[in-house]
């Protein structure tokens, strides 16, 4: 392929790795059409550090970042293989844009990065590397984050910004089902990336619906800016369709300069 796209993809819950729903397949074809793919390079809430982080490592282990989930979950392995030289890179070009930037050289993958790889790429063919986030990120800064990354897409690298588009963890512990509300903040997020309406999306938190209701805290939904940030103006956006789950994650995801 000639320019990798940009993706935003939904992970929800850890159980995700087991349960597809309608996201695993979508994800699944796309996968289809990474073949001439370098490196994929992702940014996930479940990594936060000071600073920015970026791994080296040559292997990647598959770290299983949560509890309390049925015993199958932590049996899940993904092979991937690190990408030292070109992350070697990356935290050069991070540096350029003015980040504190570090390479770790131990780090493996957390859930928010392997979880939707094995549908995305299952064969785990094509080297990855993980960014980490800043815990003080904020969505000016998320965007900023992904524009440092976006000239990666014309050396073959497909960016990945891998979040949760809600996420009501407390609602999800307590079986709490309100599709209702969960779908509304949904359908502004969907509209607005199809109008690449940027300056809303960064001030999301004051012009969505039920913003904070859907993100009580902000890590999962800054990965779209990433993603946002890494596209193109001429990038065309489209909804990969994820349906809703458990009542109230939605697992819609969006990807921009994809083939068609």
């Amino acid at each position: 392929m000639s320019r990798p796209p940009a993706l935003f993809i939904s992970h929800g819950s850890p159980m995700f790795a087991l349960e597809p729903g309608l996201l695993g397949p979508n994800l699944a074809r796309l996968g289809q059409s990474l073949d001439g793919v370098r490196a994929i390079v992702v940014v996930s809430p479940h990594w936060q550090t000071r600073g920015v982080q970026v791994t080296t490592a040559r292997t990647l282990d598959t770290i299983h970042d949560f509890g309390g989930f049925p015993a199958p979950l932590y049996q899940l392995q993904y092979p991937a293989t690190g990408a030292p030289a070109l992350a070697q890179d990356v935290v050069r070009l991070l540096a350029d844009a003015g980040f504190a930037v570090a390479a770790n050289d131990h780090r493996g993958l957390d859930h928010g990065a392997w979880v939707p790889l094995r549908h995305l790429r299952p064969q785990g063919d094509i080297p990855v590397l993980q960014v980490s986030m800043p815990h003080d990120l904020d969505a000016e800064g998320a965007l900023h984050l992904g524009r440092a990354l976006a000239s990666l897409r014309e050396q073959g690298v497909l960016v990945i910004g891998s979040g949760s588009l809600t996420h009501n963890l407390y609602e999800f512990r307590q079986h709490i089902s309100d599709p209702e509300y969960a779908q509304a903040f949904a359908d502004w997020v969907r509209d607005a990336v199809a109008r690449r309406d940027v300056e809303s999306l960064v001030d999301y938190r004051r012009r969505a619906p039920y913003a904070e209701r859907a993100h009580p805290t902000e890590e999962h939904f800054l990965p779209l800016l990433v993603a946002l940030g890494a596209s193109h103006d001429d990038d065309a956006s489209a909804l990969i369709e994820g349906g809703m789950t458990y009542g109230t994650l939605s697992m819609d995801s969006f990807g921009w300069g994809l083939s068609h």
